[in-house]
Order: C-alpha cells, then structure tokens, then sequence
C-alpha cells in the first residue's frame, strides 16, 4: 500500500537509538525512551496560505528530522509503525557533520 499524507503532514519514521552508553552499558527496552528523531518516508504538497497560495513544504522524503516527544499520531501500515505529523511539529532538519560528510 502505498500512502500520500495531505496538505502540511509529513510520514516520519522513527530512527532506533543505540542499545548501549557510550561507557558500554546496555540500556534495557523498558528503560529506553521513544527517539525523537526520524527519517522522512512522505510528504504532502504544502499548506495554503491566506491567499488560497500553496506554501511549499521544508522537508523533503529523505531527511533526517528531530521532532517533539510527544509529536504526531502513531499508524501501522504494512506491518510498519510510522508517525504522521504536521511539518510545524519537526523542529529541524540533522544534517551531516563536515567530517561525516566528506567520509561518506
């Protein structure tokens, strides 16, 4: 199935954390926290503005997102647990460090 959000909604999935500290401990799934980070699977065409204009959206499918806690409503489709949200629920766009960046 494929699904298209509509006017400002984004489809975001979210990206798992890692299971460990960076001192080695392993952090048990009952302790752990939903990520507040995500990769964006869809988009929708924009919102409408006073004037009845589309206003383009930010984020594009691709992008690497940090978004609120509690941002969201959380669907399954096709077996798979994503999240649609408004754009103005993502608070920016991660991109790649200038080091990351020219390794990749």
């Amino acid at each position: 199935m494929k699904f298209k959000p509509l006017h400002d909604r984004v489809v975001v999935k979210r990206i798992e954390e890692e299971n460990k500290t960076k001192g080695g401990i392993i952090i048990p799934d009952t302790a752990k926290e939903k990520p507040m980070q995500g990769e964006v699977l869809a988009v929708g065409p924009g919102a409408r503005n006073d004037r009845g204009e589309l206003v383009p959206m930010g984020v594009k499918v691709g992008d690497r997102v940090l978004f609120g806690k509690w941002s969201g409503t959380e669907v399954k489709i096709d077996g798979e647990e994503l999240l649609i949200m408004k754009e103005s629920d993502i608070m920016g766009v991660l991109e790649e460090s200038g080091a990351a960046a020219k390794a990749a």
